[in-house]
């Protein structure tokens, strides 16, 4: 017990230490405080990026899914690696209409694009709204976490208090620092979380160090670790598709990570950051859920999927490392919270309380992120109190993710093609939003008799359909196509970049 919570400590030191070594005594203005200044290099942007996209459920949820249903589990490589293509893609228009209209959020790209603040308005709630499940889920995940550290000996009451105040006290630099704080972090909890990770993964699937498992494992695995939902069980042919699909139209739709764009020093740290992003990405999470496959064939993590990182962990190395891997989800859990909550306190600020008729200084709009910060969070972690055993909350997540998607109409759409308007935006967004919910909580996990789609997909479909029915009926005025039209010449213009000298590697 004291040499897993020695480690946890360890490592909770040197992010304080580097949250006060990078801290600037000069009072930053929002632009720096919301997306840091604009001006961080690749591997900064890839690091940032990770952190927000994996959290330490990986470790624990998709190592169960690898460890229990076999190459299922690749699903998350197909999406997160096609998603994180997207940034590629997006970065161009993303970026310059950024830095020329000092953007600082999604919903400020939705509003500048459409010229319609009820767009923004939608859009950061929808973002907001679904970000509070996963940081509910992330403080619980620190308290299963905490419950292994102490080697059982702390109830699960204990271990979850002890989680949150430990990510509460972290939250204190989010809040003062801003982006700033996260991503000068984001580097060493990546390396420990993911980087790490990987070595001990192709150390033991090389057969090192006595691995009770290795890549020959795999070849004795059962047959149906080898299959998918959809191959000769209750599961229709569309039921893969739909969350592939769902994950990639999904991947910059969550604030989080969308927000990497706006860190960046210019187009090209964006698009080198997104590789980057992908090499990471692709390379740690194969390595972790071929050692789950592998490990599937040892009767405890058999028993006990979602435990497996930590069982294989003990049975590799004993206590210490184990209290390596519960760094690492430690290290990948509070990188996960910290995005969130900035974020979120940041949209909170420039997005709904903001406007052109309750305009805010940068030192007021700082305030008031700040403060949001600290109401969210504490709200979170009132809910992951009351909620720690609840497994309808797992659902609020699903229905999360069917609804963060909605924004990819719009957002997709008003970023590639002229066309399209603010009513068609509003009208999509609610109807796609709302229905996503409704059909997810009555259908979780797919609708049989539509082919196993999830409800997801159905409101992404109604959704178009809305967005492309109410904008024709209403038409684009002449002013309203010209201003489009002149947004994208823009974008199509080179935009001044910080040089590398002042860029932030």
């Amino acid at each position: 017990m004291a040499i897993m919570l020695g480690m946890i400590a360890v490592f909770y030191a040197i992010v304080i230490y580097i949250l006060y070594a990078t801290q600037r005594n000069e009072k930053p203005s929002f632009t720096e405080y919301s997306v840091g200044g604009r001006s961080y290099g690749p591997w900064f942007v890839a690091m940032s990026y990770v952190n927000s996209w994996w959290p330490g459920a990986v470790f624990i949820a998709f190592f169960g899914i690898a460890a229990g249903a076999g190459v299922f589990a690749f699903y998350g490589l197909a999406y997160s690696s096609l998603g994180v293509a997207m940034m590629y893609f997006m970065a161009t228009r993303a970026w310059r209409w950024g830095a020329r209209y000092n953007l600082r959020s999604q919903p400020d790209l939705l509003e500048m694009r459409f010229g319609s603040r009820a767009v923004k308005v939608i859009a950061s709630l929808i973002g907001v709204v679904s970000l509070f499940p996963w940081v509910v889920l992330g403080m619980q995940a620190l308290g299963q976490l905490f419950e292994v550290a102490s080697e059982g000996r702390w109830s699960l009451t204990t271990s979850l208090l002890v989680g949150l105040a430990m990510i509460v006290i972290r939250q204190f630099w989010t809040v003062k620092m801003g982006m700033r704080g996260l991503i000068m972090t984001d580097v060493f909890q990546g390396i420990v979380a993911y980087v790490v990770a990987a070595l001990v993964c192709l150390f033991m699937l090389f057969g090192l160090g006595g691995s009770p498992i290795s890549f020959a494992t795999l070849a004795s695995v059962p047959e149906q670790m080898l299959r998918v939902p959809g191959d000769g069980d209750g599961y229709g042919a569309l039921y893969l598709f739909s969350l592939i699909f769902t994950g990639v139209i999904g991947s910059l739709c969550w604030p989080t990570s969308f927000q990497r764009i706006y860190t960046a020093s210019g187009v090209r740290a964006v698009k080198s950051g997104t590789i980057r992003t992908v090499v990471l990405s692709g390379v740690f999470y194969s390595l972790l859920m071929l050692l789950a496959i592998a490990a599937s064939v040892l009767p405890d993590v058999a028993e006990a999927p979602q435990n497996g990182w930590f069982t294989l962990m003990f049975d590799y190395g004993g206590t210490w490392m184990l209290g390596l891997a519960v760094t690492m989800v430690f290290a990948a859990s509070m990188g996960h919270i910290d995005g969130s909550v900035q974020v979120c306190g940041l949209q909170i600020a420039n997005d709904i309380i903001r406007s052109e008729k309750r305009p805010l200084t940068d030192t007021t709009l700082t305030y008031v992120a700040k403060s949001s910060m600290v109401v969210f969070m504490a709200a979170a972690a009132l809910v992951a109190y009351l909620t720690f055993d609840m497994t309808r909350l797992q659902l609020l997540a699903q229905i999360s993710y069917q609804g963060i998607v909605q924004l990819a109409v719009p957002l997709f759409l008003g970023i590639f093609w002229r066309g399209g308007n603010k009513y068609g935006a509003v009208a999509g967004m609610s109807v796609g939003f709302l229905t996503a919910i409704a059909l997810t909580w009555f259908y979780p996990d797919d609708i049989a008799g539509l082919g196993s789609l999830t409800g997801g997909v159905v409101a992404l479909a109604l959704n178009l359909v809305v967005y492309l029915a109410v904008s024709a009926m209403t038409g684009i005025s002449d002013d309203e196509r010209s201003r489009v039209d002149a947004l994208f010449v823009e974008a199509a213009r080179p935009t001044p970049i910080i040089s590398p000298a002042e860029a932030k590697i």
